[in-house]
């Protein structure tokens, strides 16, 4: 049996990303928390109440943060960082929020999930909840993680240990719905867990949350929300090439259809991130281990993955049309994160951009001003440039603007071109008459 008394929960969040830290601060400010990272770096960051992803309040991390030392007891409330798997020893809670990414081949990589749960299992004792955050396709958290648990720890599940699922709905960069205002789904692996997982997330989710009957349900609504969105922007991107062809404006089509009160206000544009652009392809390849071959989910996947190079391919042919030579020119990429105002290059699709550009044999620079260069190089192998006024030097033929970061909107961009270049805006963030064409 599990302490049903939240007064005796003490927390361990792995993982301490997008996900991971924002939800970690909001539990120590009820419960005493562990926060764990398998890189130091990161830790040592946060433990000096600093927060390069910039999802963090760094008021509530300096409220929470207990001076770096690890006297949190049960009574108590607080945050402590580490990089130790001893320390969380005493936690009878543990939430497991570690990315779950896709191969080259789109294929589900659960390899972090797994060295979570041989982590979890070092430490877990009888009692113990496992509650697992990630997004996964149905049946992850019983028929992968669970006998990674039972294996490494010598215990038995729901006698000994139980599971719960609460998926995670962070949107990073979104500083209106941040984690405490976003309704939460919960489950547990006994209906009595699962009432004590819900009691647990709604005692800090002011949002409220939403009790489903089984793991797998809660597991597959997650996986179904950024699906939906996916095939949704696949639709309205299908409409934007096949306007294109047609000479008419996509967004202002969009905006005369969206006067009807139930049509979706979808717009085109690169689907990247570790949400949208990874979860339906959990749901295809479980669909597809049970004999289903999905293809409304796929058919939207390609699509969409397909953009970055639709993109690049006009902005050649308005080149093309300005007789600007395309062999050897000058073009600079504005944007390589996967969204607006928003430092997270993770999946970025930007880089489909780049690399469409690039085997034209053109000249490419990137300027990110909310990217790490660091990282950008470590993930792409490209060198970002980093000082705006060397932009002005280059006389660009051709500007895609990719991401639409409002920094971007300060700047003259007229500067930045040659006598005759191209200007082409992904998101339509510019008034059209400034651009030369957009998606």
């Amino acid at each position: 049996m599990t302490d049903t008394n939240l007064k005796n929960k003490k927390i361990a969040v792995l993982g301490l990303g997008y996900v991971g830290l924002p939800l970690a601060l909001e539990f120590a400010r009820k419960y005493p928390t562990i926060g764990f990272d398998i890189n130091g770096k990161r830790v040592e960051e946060l433990r000096c109440n600093e927060d390069h992803t910039l999802e963090a309040d760094i008021t509530i991390l300096k409220e929470v943060n207990k001076d770096n030392a690890l006297q949190l007891k049960i009574d108590e409330k607080g945050m402590f960082f580490t990089a130790s798997i001893g320390d969380m020893s005493d936690c009878n809670v543990f939430i497991v929020t570690v990315p779950t990414p896709t191969d080259k081949y789109n294929r589900p990589v659960l390899t972090p999930l797994i060295k979570a749960s041989e982590t979890v299992a070092k430490v877990l004792s009888k009692g113990d909840i496992v509650i697992y955050e990630s997004t996964v396709y149905p049946g992850v958290t019983e028929d992968e993680c669970v006998p990674v648990l039972e294996r490494e720890s010598g215990l038995t599940f729901n006698k000994d240990f139980f599971a719960g699922y609460s998926p995670e709905r962070i949107n990073p960069g979104d500083k209106l719905h941040t984690v405490t205002k976003i309704l939460k789904v919960t489950s547990g692996s006994t209906p009595e867990v699962g009432k004590v997982v819900d009691e647990l997330y709604k005692s800090v989710i002011v949002a409220g949350t939403h009790l489903a009957p089984s793991i797998k349900v809660a597991e597959a609504a997650k996986v179904i929300e950024n699906s939906q969105r996916d095939i949704n922007i696949a639709f309205v991107n299908e409409l934007a090439k096949i306007f294109n062809l047609l000479e008419i404006d996509t967004h202002e089509v969009l905006e005369a259809a969206g006067t009807k009160w139930n049509f979706l206000p979808f717009k085109p544009g690169l689907v990247g991130g570790h949400c949208i652009g990874v979860d339906p392809y959990y749901l295809a390849q479980k669909a597809q281990e049970v004999g289903y071959h999905p293809e409304i989910i796929l058919a939207g996947r390609r699509l969409n993955d397909g953009m970055g190079a639709y993109v690049a391919t006009e902005s050649v042919k308005c080149m093309l049309k300005k007789n600007i030579p395309v062999t050897s020119a000058k073009a600079l990429m504005l944007g390589i994160t996967f969204k607006e105002n928003c430092p997270d290059i993770r999946n970025s699709r930007a880089i489909d951009i780049y690399n469409e550009l690039r085997t034209y044999d053109m000249q490419v620079d990137v300027y990110d001003p909310w990217a790490d260069a660091a990282e950008v190089k470590e993930e792409y192998g490209l060198n970002l440039i980093t000082d705006k006024a060397d932009l002005k030097q280059k006389a660009y033929a051709l500007i895609v603007l990719a991401v639409a970061h409002d920094r971007f909107l300060e700047m003259d961009l007229s500067a930045l071109g040659s006598a005759e270049y191209v200007l082409y805006d992904v998101k339509a963030i510019l008034p059209k008459g400034q651009v030369t064409s957009r998606l």
